[in-house]
């Protein structure tokens, strides 16, 4: 199964964030319920906060998986890893526009009741499972 349409069966009853992280942090050594709990508070562009978009974040926490950082590690690895951290922001900002979840969905509030229903209403979460889409296919590229 591709990690797209694990991350999208996570999606579900999981936010955006944890939906990324999960479907690849088990390649990491990292267990499914633990991914869940660290990516928790990144849904919702931060708790709601509607800034970095959750599935970036979650995607910019499986780079640094990826990179095998290690304390004693140099300033070239972490070069490395801000160097990936750029290219992918910007392949997702050329797709969607913004990597700001406040923007992708068009100024909807998620903080206000009104917000969340008109998210429901307009079928928002669309947005969102494009999102850990792109995010999962840009991963495969880094």
């Amino acid at each position: 199964m591709s990690k797209a349409k694990t991350a999208l069966e996570f999606f579900e009853p999981y936010n955006c964030a944890q939906s990324v992280f999960a479907a690849h942090a088990t390649d990491y050594g990292l267990g499914k319920d633990k991914a869940l709990s660290i990516s928790v508070g990144f849904g919702g562009g931060m708790g709601r906060l509607q800034e970095t978009c959750g599935a970036v974040t979650g995607a910019l926490m499986i780079l640094g998986l990826k990179s095998d950082f290690k304390e004693a590690d140099s300033r070239p690895k972490i070069n490395e890893v801000y160097a990936k951290v750029l290219s992918f922001i910007d392949d997702f900002t050329k797709a969607k526009g913004s990597i700001k979840c406040r923007d992708i969905l068009g100024g909807c509030d998620l903080r206000s009741e009104e917000g969340q229903k008109y998210f429901k209403e307009h079928k928002l979460k669309d947005k969102c499972r494009e999102c850990v889409t792109l995010c999962c296919e840009l991963l495969e590229k880094y």
